[in-house]
């Protein structure tokens, strides 16, 4: 279809290196020797695991909780047996460990009892929790629940269903091939989302490098008679970023404080749209995906791998050279080197690069910033690279906030094109950390604060209350004598001083009432209440048992108590006694 396209601002056109893995079909990765399958896969919170060691689990079986609403189950990607379930080395920069269900396949393969789920005749809130019950989560890199975003707004319309099959970042092809081979199935996955969202026009954006897959999905389309624009984009990275491609198809600019969905908008990728399908017409859960294996091999390729294959075991499928000296998760833009080689793939797992110095060289060494601004050109998000650099390396992060370095997508493109080398993109993840890190900090000594506050608040509350205690058994003490009293002079009996002298005051006071300050009122009580406890020490340390004292006891007591006398009249006398000078 032909339309009129926006201008994606930025952006760099690296080496694709895609032609390598896309001569061969997709072909099915053997099960392997063991699979590790992380609970936290997707973004939100960790699937609880209701699994433990020695259980036998099938293809497919519920093994983690989806922990809120935020968050997608974690299947049995074989049927086997749980060895255990343990921390182990997960494939993420930092290399810590995360919660993992380790299960050794049996080599049948076979699946729990499934079938399709009927979401023509369901609610559309069945079918977003179906979907999150089945795993189905992002596969383009971000790995968001998908029945998420299947949420549409309550004030503003959908207007645009946009599907990503661009696919930019180098090396990468699972999604081209995805598309040449599979295309129905994407299709229908992506009626689904229509149906659930309901939107005005379905926009399907393929990159211009990707004819084969261009044209089986628009013979797709065709064939099931949907009405949904396929829609060549120019091939430019990061233009495969759902932001960037929103801008190309619809001209729409997502703020980075907004949602897609607060302009009516909202984006998928391919292989989440064919799991979906999968999901809902063979009740199959995300329990594999497909991940190109490419870089320093000798025959690379696209596999449809199960999650929780260790990568070294799928790197052997492809050969590589023996010179090969790591792994790349990812492009090599935004991917990583992972730190182990056994680490398990996952649903974010998208393409596995052999890495060697003849490919990716190392970089020579940092120069200093001569301000060229080509990092600032290249920005698809217009930010200011250089000045968020100067920051960051001066630690100065308040200033990298006010230059917005949270709408950093860290696509790599500053770094590319800097001619002095520097590896922008890891000053600016620093500087994110940093932020966060003192964000927590912050909010830990705030929760803290806000404890003692309370703290204070509630001692302070119960003071106060027992203080109103206090006056309050005070004021009806005297209401009762003063009524004694009363009572007495109306009988004519002799009425005791302090009762008599209270009467007229308490007959004068009655008839108009007279403001208390409770403040003040409980103050005094409290010091009335101090004061009786004194007494009542004081009363508590008289000596006792006195009376009947033997001459012995008696003869010791004079012979003390004379003494503490002669102490005290030597004291007493002046000074002039003692030979001393006054003035």
């Amino acid at each position: 279809m032909l339309m009129n396209l926006f201008k994606c601002k930025g952006g760099v056109k690296p080496p694709t290196n895609k032609t390598q893995s896309i001569t061969l079909p997709i072909a099915t990765a053997p099960i392997p020797s063991r699979l590790v399958v992380p609970l936290h896969q997707s973004i939100g919170g960790t699937p609880r695991p209701i699994v433990q060691a020695g259980d036998q689990v099938l293809k497919g079986q519920l093994i983690g909780e989806a922990d809120g609403w935020i968050s997608a189950a974690v299947h049995a990607p074989t049927s086997g047996t749980v060895v255990e379930v343990a921390m182990h080395v997960q494939p993420h920069p930092s290399g810590l460990d995360a919660m993992c269900v380790v299960i050794a396949p049996d080599g049948r393969d076979e699946w729990i009892a499934h079938q399709p789920f009927d979401y023509a005749n369901a609610a559309p809130e069945a079918v977003r929790e179906y979907l999150q019950q089945s795993g189905v989560v992002g596969l383009g890199g971000a790995v968001f629940p998908t029945h998420g975003k299947l949420t549409p707004s309550k004030t503003v319309p959908m207007e645009e269903l946009v599907i990503n099959g661009a696919e930019c970042e180098p090396f990468i092809t699972c999604d081209d091939l995805l598309m040449r081979e599979r295309a129905e199935e994407v299709v229908r996955g992506i009626g689904i989302f229509r149906d659930l969202l309901q939107p005005k026009k379905v926009l399907i954006g393929i990159e211009d490098n990707k004819p084969e897959a261009a044209a089986a999905m628009r013979a797709a389309v065709g064939a099931l008679g949907e009405p949904f624009s396929v829609v060549v984009v120019p091939t430019l990275y990061p233009a495969g970023g759902a932001k960037q491609l929103i801008r190309v198809l619809t001209g729409k600019e997502v703020p980075a404080a907004k949602r897609s969905t607060d302009l009516g908008v909202q984006c998928f990728n391919v292989a989440t749209a064919y799991t979906a399908w999968r999901a809902i017409a063979h009740g199959e859960p995300v329990v594999s995906r497909l991940v190109t294996v490419t870089g320093n091999v000798h025959a690379p390729r696209n596999y449809e791998v199960l999650i929780g294959t260790p990568m070294d075991e799928l790197l052997q499928l492809a050969t590589p050279h023996p010179d090969t000296d790591g792994i790349i998760m990812g492009g090599p833009m935004m991917g990583f080197l992972v730190p182990d080689r056994q680490v398990p793939v996952i649903k974010a797992t998208n393409c596995l690069i052999a890495h060697d110095d003849r490919l990716f060289p190392p970089k020579p060494p940092e120069m200093p910033c001569i301000r060229c601004g080509s990092c600032a050109q290249a920005c698809p998000h217009e930010l200011q690279p250089f000045e968020m650099y100067w920051f960051s390396r001066a630690k100065n992060f308040g200033k990298t906030q006010e230059y917005h370095i949270f709408d950093c997508i860290e696509c790599g493109c500053c770094s590319f094109v800097c001619p002095s080398r520097i590896p922008l993109v890891q000053y600016f993840r620093f500087a994110k950390s940093e932020i966060w890190a003192r964000e927590r900090e912050k909010n830990a000594a705030d929760g803290a604060k806000a404890r003692f506050e309370f703290k204070q608040l509630r001692e302070e509350r119960e003071k106060a209350e027992k203080a109103e205690k206090l006056a309050k058994a005070a004021a009806a003490q005297a209401a009762k004598k003063a009524a004694e009293a009363a009572a007495a002079a109306a009988a004519g009996e002799p009425v005791a001083e302090g009762a008599a002298a209270a009467e007229p005051v308490a007959a004068e006071a009655s008839p108009v009432p007279v403001a208390v300050d409770p403040e003040k009122a409980a103050k005094m009580a409290t010091i009335q209440a101090a004061m009786e406890r004194a007494k009542a020490q004081r009363e508590a340390s008289q000596p006792k048992n006195t009376e009947a004292l033997k001459s012995s006891q008696q003869k010791e007591i004079d012979e003390i108590e004379a003494r503490r006398q002669a102490a005290h009249l030597t004291e007493a006398a002046p000074p002039a006694a003692t030979g001393e000078k006054t003035e």
